[in-house]
């Protein structure tokens, strides 16, 4: 590896570890002023997880990676989808209402449900990437605007399929048992298993890096994003760039849920886990929309979020401390990526005046007296 790119990378690996540096100074910080034990608090937080709470991770990594990739393709087109939350709640309820009636047959009946749920959560986006490009409606007031209605619509629609059976929590109909997907074993010493939509994830991910860095559409996805008016001077439609961006951004977060769906809950209802897009915000911007960056965000997260669980008994903390780590972790992120951008711009610029100065100095040094 050469010297260049052993800078760039250092540059890439200081900012997340200045943010996760201030997120620790901070937080001691604030459990000193309250009075509480930074030392038994830390000691919890950063305690080796157990077999069954590592699962727990994993699990809780692999819906966190799906939710960060929808935001961040939106991100690398320099749009701001706020409304995942609201297209995987609809996705979700959509999926598993479709699933739940067994039309088709086992596998068919699993690839049915992602269908519909690619489907739903791609529609929903495109209203907001409709409104931008033709009303010129900000994507982000449309976007949390959706998420309530997408919110609202979808527990009404939940009462009106969810069967009558007297119990508090309402729900659809449960996904026939040969359209479940069974969980891997991939930890040993515990009977929880990893979710078998895992491969999804990986899928998903494999594409968004493909698409992205292999394809003309990820190209001009990403030329759209860093500046309009240059990628339609090389050609680019950027009004068709943004309704697509939008639908894809969508159609992704519409399998957020799906792990949750035919993996542990196996209907949608009103335990059905909430908060999974915005999550995913923090996520794609700690993982700097990059992949493999992704993947260290998603498990950071997933950590901090089941190591939290232990606060309350071990260390007399509410577990919410963990939000105000993951707070500041996120606006540090954003501050630590800035700080190191301009750093680097100072060093290159730097440097290229060297190589100039150098070469100027070449030239005059071989020109005839």
């Amino acid at each position: 590896m050469s010297r260049f790119d052993l800078r760039r990378l250092g540059f890439a690996l200081s900012a997340p570890a200045l943010a996760i540096l201030v997120a620790v100074i901070v937080t001691s910080a604030i459990l000193v002023v309250a009075g509480d034990p930074v030392g038994e608090v830390w000691g919890t937080i950063l305690s080796v997880p157990r077999p069954r709470v590592v699962v727990a991770i994993v699990n809780a990594a692999i819906v966190y990676y799906i939710s960060a990739v929808a935001v961040a393709i939106g991100f690398r087109m320099n749009l701001f989808n706020i409304g995942v939350d609201g297209q995987y709640r609809i996705a979700a309820f959509a999926a598993a209402v479709v699933a739940g009636e067994g039309w088709l047959p086992g596998p068919l009946n699993i690839l049915l449900g992602l269908v519909v749920a690619m489907l739903a959560g791609g529609i929903w986006a495109g209203i907001a990437g409709l409104l931008k490009v033709y009303r010129g409606v900000s994507e982000v007031i449309s976007t949390i605007m959706l998420n309530a209605i997408a919110t609202v619509l979808v527990a009404f629609l939940l009462r009106k399929v969810a069967p009558q059976t007297g119990s508090n929590i309402v729900s659809t109909k449960p996904v026939p048992e040969g359209s479940r997907v069974p969980g891997m074993p991939l930890i040993p010493g515990v009977s929880r298993e990893v979710y078998g939509l895992l491969l999804l994830a990986v899928i998903i991910g494999l594409l968004y890096w493909f698409v992205l860095s292999r394809t003309r559409f990820g190209f001009d996805l990403r030329a759209t994003g860093r500046s309009e008016s240059a990628a339609v001077a090389s050609g680019v439609k950027v009004k068709r760039m943004v309704l697509m961006s939008m639908v894809l951004s969508g159609v992704v977060a519409g399998l957020v849920g799906m792990p949750l769906l035919f993996g542990q809950d196996y209907a949608y209802g009103t335990t059905f886990q909430p908060g999974l897009g915005f999550a995913g915000i923090a996520i794609a911007l700690l993982g700097r929309n990059h992949p493999v960056g992704i993947v260290f965000a998603a498990v950071l997260w997933a950590f901090l979020d089941q190591q939290s669980n232990a606060l309350q008994i071990t260390a007399g903390v509410s577990d919410r401390l963990v939000l105000i780590i993951q707070g500041v972790i996120v606006l540090s992120v954003v501050i630590a990526y800035e700080v190191i951008r301009r750093l680097n711009v100072r060093i290159e610029q730097r440097r290229v005046a060297q190589a100039l100065a150098q070469q100027g100095a070449t030239v005059q040094e071989g020109a005839p007296a």
